[in-house]
């Protein structure tokens, strides 16, 4: 029996562990058991555990688990003097290999060193550990790239096929499945994906009623001449609603009048966000088009000629072109405001004028136009109502894709999600003092009480999003009016997150397995 007054007392250590989809062998039990036995051999005792399941290792947002560690790293609360870690691609496959040392530099200034217990080498600070450090982070920064590259490349092909890849239908539109020969198989509701790999999905046309709904939006805009506004208030006082249940909007009107899907072309590619970088919206030329892939629902002549009025509608002024037009508008009217040039469909929108002037208080100083009042915060709140239909619908088309299934109620925007969990989504416009902060006010409505509130913070333009607060009602409802500032601690900050995929990742059903 061992003297215990000789025996080497256990190291406390936290593991740490991230599933992907990159290969079964990085399954979180296998990383687990591996670090388990990495503790036996060297006399480690894991008292914690961080796990981030079907996570991307390509940033650090929505991987919770690591944020976690860290902060209990940060904030001196880490009961451990060691992280065990897998491999370095299990830290993360960080497309800058700095951001990778980082995260590892933070625990290591504060007495805890991380162990990667399936590399051939010791993390012990010597220069040959330094070396095959930094080449193995950017191998696994690298191996990220190359599979983008590969699926980019598969994707496209299957574009070229004709078959859909990813994204709801549309209003007008259904996505059906067919087999590897081509066969049709059976329909697709929203929400629902393929089972099986060898199966494609397709566009076919939708509900009769849907069709001539399209059909008319085109007669209207392009017989009628009647703007994508005008449409949307046509349908609204109809009672039509689009595919997600919503009201029609200008966005949403224009989105079907500028589709080539309804034409029948399979176009990829429009706007990329690889490797969770930055969104870009592509030139045209980089579009990976396949014409006549799907049974076109409008008549081509006539979409030309909406693609037509649209680039003419878009054509781009000079600064002086577009503050003449707006000279002329206020001899003609004697006043200005938004709802003024947008209600002119031979004007630019205020869209146009503030992106191009910054505000569009700035274009009316440069014409000499002074308001009769301040209209900055009317227009702030304009911006607010066009922004909030998108961000739901994007809300809602990503809870979809996990599989889940969304009831919008028409009077409050209230989501329920798998008739069980409700969520109200607030934007929360971004203020500053007279000494340069930043301040975000919420209000949580007391009255609905919904399950969790998606606070979207604004940039200081209130144009851009910032991130987003996962506000549980639980434990925040008491709060009905919530101050925030640009560091809210470690309480509130709990909460943020800088996309939507931890919400996805909370509603997304996860199967039980039956234990005997």
């Amino acid at each position: 029996m061992p003297d215990p007054e000789t025996q080497v007392p256990m190291i406390r250590a936290a593991q740490y562990v991230r599933m992907s989809t990159d290969h079964q062998r990085y399954s979180t039990e296998n990383q687990a058991e591996a670090i388990a036995a990495y503790a036996a051999r060297r006399n480690f005792e894991i008292v914690r555990s961080y796990a981030d399941e079907g996570r991307s290792g390509l940033n650090i947002a929505g991987r919770d688990a690591l944020r976690r560690l860290l902060d209990d790293v940060r904030d001196g609360v880490a009961d451990y003097e060691a992280v065990l870690v897998y491999d370095i691609s299990r830290w993360g496959r960080f497309q800058d290999a700095d951001e990778s040392a980082y995260y590892e530099f933070i625990c290591r200034e504060r007495g805890i060193n991380v162990h990667y217990c399936a590399e051939q080498f010791d993390n012990d600070g010597s220069l040959p550990s330094n070396v095959m450090k930094s080449i193995k982070r950017v191998m696994a920064g690298e191996y990220s790239r190359e599979l983008s590259s590969k699926v980019f490349a598969g994707q496209c092909r299957l574009i070229t096929l004709g078959y859909r890849q990813g994204g709801p239908a549309g209003f007008g539109l259904r996505r059906h499945l067919v087999n590897e020969h081509n066969e049709l198989k059976a329909p697709l509701e929203r929400g629902e994906h393929k089972s099986l790999q060898t199966d494609r999905v397709i566009l076919v046309p939708g509900p009769d009623a849907e069709i001539e709904t399209v059909r008319r939006i085109y007669r209207m805009f392009v017989g009628e001449l009647r703007s994508e506004r005008e449409i949307a208030t046509v349908l609204n006082l109809e009672g039509t609603r689009t595919d997600t249940g919503a009201a029609w909007t200008r966005p949403t009107v224009r989105q079907i009048l500028s589709n080539e899907k309804y034409i029948g072309n399979n176009v990829y590619n429009r706007v990329s966000f690889k490797l969770k970088r930055k969104r870009v919206i592509n030139d045209p030329d980089m579009w990976v088009r396949q014409t006549g892939a799907f049974e076109a629902i409008v008549d081509t002549d006539l979409f030309q000629a909406a693609q037509t009025i649209l680039a003419e509608r878009a054509r781009r002024f000079s600064d002086e072109e577009l503050l003449e037009l707006l000279r002329h508008l206020l001899a003609s009217r004697g006043e200005l405001s938004g709802m003024i040039i947008d209600e002119i469909d031979t004007m630019p929108s205020t869209a146009a004028y503030r992106s191009r002037f910054g505000s569009l208080l700035r274009a009316y100083q440069l014409i000499g136009y002074q308001p009769a009042r301040d209209y900055r915060y009317v227009e702030t709140n304009r911006q607010l109502r066009l922004m909030h239909p998108d961000v739901v619908a994007r809300t809602i088309a990503g809870i979809e894709a996990i599989g889940g299934f969304v009831e919008v109620d028409e009077q409050t925007d209230l989501l329920t999600v798998n008739h069980e969990a409700t969520i109200a989504l607030v934007i929360v416009r971004c203020r500053s003092t007279p000494a340069g902060s930043l301040h975000w006010r919420v209000r949580l409505d007391t009255g609905l009480q919904p399950d969790i509130t998606i606070a979207v913070r604004l940039e200081p333009d209130n144009r851009q999003i910032r991130d987003y607060y996962l506000l549980p009602w639980i434990d925040i409802g008491a709060t009905p009016r919530l101050g925030m500032a640009e560091d809210n601690g470690i309480l509130l900050d709990t909460y943020r997150t800088d996309d939507l995929a931890p919400l996805y990742h909370l509603l997304r059903r996860h199967p039980l397995e039956r234990r005997a």
